[in-house]
């Protein structure tokens, strides 16, 4: 039986409810304490009244000290029961971000893809901003319930003095909360759309910076721009809307609790003009409507603060609650290493059929870059099986009745664009840092120059995208990271492209070298790959038209001669 923290959310509000439910105790302290402190506040201008009141009937030394005294307790417990009342909930609200981050990356970075149509740029606002103002909620409550003891304990503080002072407070802070939640329902629509647009702006700055050589390369950047210029101007027009609206709502508050403060003072003053007050309960009253306005104020913002975390919390649950793309199968791969692809159609591929057996190095000569990309799709589990027609099999098994996990710990398709991370050369090529195989994964991919270049060798820092490498140099090290895994069967889609001849030449002898009686299939044009392989497959128009060693291709076929002689 699951426990309510393992069970799904499936809306912000069940978000929002999970997020309390495990910080009840955190914030039943927060509140005692907060609580206390508010109480504290509230007496300083009772203390006050009854020191006016006592000290001109008595006269007494004695009894000012007294009163010196209590004054001192009182701040001394305002003091201490914020300062440790505040510790408290900023533990548990830092601490309930912390969950709802892991946990909305943790379902980013599922092997199986989510059907949530957010990008990677949005998730990553998601995971962040969201998260923590989801966790907000965790202050916002004992904030709100001690607030509200303040104001009933001035409420009953002046009632005492006169009942007329009492509901004045009462009626009033009624009012002032029912006029600003409406207000904080525009809040929280308004919040939504700005949190939306900024998180399209960070997509798409990602994206842009991700392909910023590439758009220099063929002039596209300054399109980029103001494409991206676009979707900033509407996340900044949204931004000042709501800070417009933040701003209407935060000056009527304050004008409002003005009002109830100088109309409880106004009273008061009247009361004791009339002679129904004392001179020392006309002290307490105008030190408690000066007072009740902090109160007042924070009680006012708290709407403004639930209708903001429940926008993000429903942000959220998008991504918690997004189904997967496909429901992979539960199944372990057979003992054997080879890999078989019957009759898939996607995409550009019609009716493709070859079969790579255990220890053999394969090539595929796709002579249409479409076809290329989507078989690297079909085979890196990016196309889910029952969106592709035909089989592709495992060790004899086909992977739509294989678990995911257990795919990817026997085959690894190494991606065209390999991501490259902030770190070093070490934690790039083995990030599990349980490699046996690094060295000889950064000799066959030509990265020692790389390495001898510079003086930490392995531990020479790469910047975040690889910003600090050549192309080259960040495509033979994404080709590094992906033998140094040494899979059961490896999937190379044009590892060389970004690489000179020479070094070409001399990455396909240390690939095929490294390689050595293990399953290789390499997707790519490149001659010297080509002519490294057991086998060459021509796939042409979506089919395998051809099948024989690059050689003897090239003696016979006129086609694949011009198509990958350079």
């Amino acid at each position: 039986m699951t426990t309510p923290d393992t069970q799904r959310p499936r809306t912000g509000s069940g978000i929002l409810r999970t997020a309390l439910r495990r910080n009840v105790g955190a914030m039943a302290w927060g509140t005692l304490l907060m609580g206390l402190y508010q109480a504290g506040e509230t007496a300083f201008p009772i203390a006050l009244g009854l020191i006016v009141e006592h000290t001109m009937r008595h006269r007494s030394l004695e009894a000012l000290g007294l009163s010196v005294a209590a004054l001192a307790v009182i701040i001394t417990t305002v003091s201490l029961s914020w300062r440790f009342g505040m510790r408290i909930l900023q533990k548990a609200n830092t601490t309930e971000a912390h969950r709802w981050r892991v946990r909305v990356a943790g379902a980013g970075l599922q092997p199986v893809a989510r059907d949530v149509d957010l990008k990677s740029g949005e998730v990553l606002t998601v995971a962040t901003e969201d998260a923590d103002q989801t966790a907000d909620i965790i202050e916002v409550v004992p904030l709100l319930i001690s607030s509200l003891v303040a104001v009933l304990i001035a409420a009953v503080a002046l009632g005492l003095a006169d009942l007329r002072l009492g509901l004045l407070v009462i009626v009033g802070t009624v009012a002032i909360l029912s006029v600003l939640s409406v207000m904080s329902r525009r809040i929280g629509t308004s919040t939504r759309e700005q949190q939306a647009r900024v998180a399209r702006a960070g997509a798409k700055v990602a994206d842009l910076i991700t392909g910023l050589r590439p758009l220099h390369g063929f002039g596209g950047n300054h399109a980029a721009f103001r494409s991206y210029r676009r979707v900033s101007t509407d996340a900044r027009r949204q931004a000042v809307t709501v800070a417009r609206v933040n701003g209407v709502y935060a000056g009527t508050a304050l004008a409002l609790n003005a009002v109830l403060a100088a109309a409880v003072t106004l009273t008061a003053g009247w009361l004791a003009f009339e002679g129904r007050i004392t001179i020392g309960e006309l002290v307490t009253a105008v030190g408690l409507a000066q007072f009740i306005m902090e109160p007042l104020k924070l009680f006012s913002e708290m709407p403004k603060y639930v209708m903001m975390a429940r926008a993000s919390a429903e942000r959220m649950a998008l991504v918690l609650t997004a189904a997967p793309v496909t429901t992979p199968g539960r199944a372990r791969p057979a003992g054997g290493a080879d890999l078989e692809v019957d009759c898939v159609r996607h995409g550009a591929l019609r009716e493709v059929r070859f079969k790579v057996a255990a220890g053999e190095f394969v090539a595929v000569a796709a002579y249409q870059p479409r076809a290329a990309a989507d078989l690297a799709a079909v085979l890196a589990l990016n196309v889910p099986p029952d969106a592709y027609g035909g089989t592709v099999r495992l060790g004899g098994r086909d992977l739509a009745d294989l678990a995911v996990e257990a795919v990817r710990e026997r085959l690894l398709v190494n991606p065209y664009d390999g991501e490259i991370f902030a770190g070093t050369l070490r934690s790039n090529i083995d990030p599990s840092g349980t490699s046996r195989t690094v060295p000889e994964a950064v000799e066959a991919s030509m990265l020692t120059d790389v390495v001898a270049l510079h003086r930490e060798g392995l531990d020479h820092a790469v910047r975040d995208r690889g910003a600090n490498l050549s192309g080259g140099q960040r495509q033979r090290l994404s080709l590094a990271r992906a033998l140094a895994a040494d899979a059961d069967v490896l999937v190379l889609r044009d590892p060389t492209t970004a690489v000179d001849a020479v070094t070409e030449q001399l990455i396909a002898r240390g690939v095929a070298e490294l390689r050595r009686g293990r399953t290789t299939l390499v997707i790519t044009s490149s001659p010297a790959l080509l002519d490294v392989a057991d086998r060459v497959l021509v796939l042409d128009d979506g089919v395998v038209t051809a099948e024989d060693t690059h050689r003897r291709l090239l003696a016979t076929d006129e086609e694949y001669r011009l198509a990958v002689t350079r």
